[in-house]
């Protein structure tokens, strides 16, 4: 046994990235999926680049870092469902999956007769997941959405940058990773409703739900006070200190999250009067004197260097740590040893192998396995039609030459 979800099969008509994330989520506890592409294609994200995989003779790959990134363990096959019998070969897959996850705009795929509504005629226990920008019902629904539209229409732009900057999105495309993460529960969660019952179901998630759902915090403050959160840049509406501070040789993050950990860091800095300070005797009173206690703080924070304020905080219990670069993160001796970078065997790769970021969950039994790195388009085209369909050599070969594979 390769992973719990070990014997399920996925039939993965997604790209970009929140559809393929929830995929290799499920690739990665040992699924077997297989990503449906267009013929000569592919994925959009094969193309974005640079930076991409490169061939031993140096050329580009049609694997990109992006592509990457959310497409482990997963096996290519290459169908053009415009075409009917791409669309036979497609329902005669599904009809020997488990389930579908598709990302196309809502109802895009009922003109090539793959919609809920056809799949469950030819396997009722289907379990199909769709994942669209803003969901198959309300007014936007026929909208296409993105990871920054859902960024901005949800509100976390409105909370991230500066106070007097402009809003900002989140450096990568979180509002993607999440919707897949909700996806993914969705999907294990109708996985064990159909144990009990048999029954399959129809998974609705949405860009705009999940990116509304994740404001958490600060979307509770919003609807339990009626005030409208502003931007504080690294500071933390609730709490305080918990901000950025500069050090003499770099920056770290203090994160003090009650008032033992105040004086204990008081004490450390060497200015214990502060913590007897009216104005910041609790939480509640440096909330309310945030701007005049990050006037001085940071007077403070550059008389010791980036180490002694992380090693000398942390060894009293005080929440602290460095902000790092990525050649930092990918270097960290406690994330090597957690697995987060790994390497997978490329032998159509330059470098003879890829590297990529690690899966986070840790399982006693049943460990994730890295046993597929990314795939070329098509790559498993003929093997998956032969193995889950039975198809000859010959027949194989008609496809192609009809253009259907």
């Amino acid at each position: 046994m390769t992973g719990p979800l070990d014997g399920l099969r996925v039939f993965d008509l997604t790209r970009i990235l929140a559809g393929p994330t929830c995929t290799q989520l499920l690739a990665d506890l040992g699924a077997d999926v297989i990503k449906i592409e267009r013929p000569g294609e592919g994925d959009d994200t094969r193309r974005w680049g640079p930076p991409y995989v490169e061939r031993p003779d140096g050329t580009e790959s049609d694997i990109s870092a992006y592509f990457l990134s959310s497409n482990r363990n997963k096996r290519s096959l290459t169908i053009d469902i415009a075409k009917e019998e791409g669309q036979r070969l497609a329902l005669n897959l599904i009809a020997k999956s488990d389930i579908v996850v598709e990302n196309f705009k809502v109802g895009g795929l009922a003109k090539f007769g793959l919609d809920y509504a056809s799949v469950v005629s030819v396997k009722p226990d289907i379990i199909y997941c769709s994942i669209t920008g803003f969901g198959q019902t309300g007014p936007y629904a026929p909208r296409a959405g993105y990871d920054y539209l859902a960024q901005g229409m949800g509100g976390i732009m409105s909370l991230t940058g500066e106070p007097d900057g402009d809003p900002l999105k989140v450096g990568v495309g979180i509002a993607d990773v999440v919707c897949g993460m909700y996806a993914s529960t969705a999907i294990l969660a109708a996985l064990h409703y159909r144990e009990k019952t048999g029954r399959g179901q129809y998974i609705d998630l949405a860009l705009l739900d999940t990116q509304v759902a994740w404001l958490i915090n600060e979307g509770c403050n919003y609807l339990v006070s009626g005030k409208v959160p502003q931007r504080l840049g690294s500071e933390h509406p609730n709490i305080v200190p918990y901000k950025v501070m500069p050090s003499s040789d770099g920056y770290f993050i203090l994160a003090v999250g009650n008032n033992g950990q105040f004086k204990k860091f008081c004490d450390f800095a060497g200015v214990p009067e502060l913590a007897e300070d009216p104005r910041f005797a609790s939480n509640a009173l440096r909330v309310a004197n945030r701007e005049a206690l990050y006037e001085i703080l940071p007077k403070i924070t550059v008389t010791k260097s980036l180490d002694e304020w992380v090693e000398g905080l942390s060894a009293i219990g005080v929440p602290c740590g460095p902000v790092n670069t990525l050649d930092r993160v990918f270097s960290d001796p406690h994330l090597l040893g957690r697995g987060m970078r790994i390497s997978m065997p490329e032998p159509g790769s330059a470098k003879g192998e890829v590297e990529m970021i690690g899966n986070p969950v840790k399982m006693s039994e049943t460990p994730v396995s890295y046993r597929r790195p990314p795939p070329h388009l098509g790559a498993h085209s003929d093997e998956v039609l032969r193995e889950v369909l039975g198809l000859s050599d010959a027949d194989v070969a008609k496809l192609r030459d009809d253009g259907v594979v």
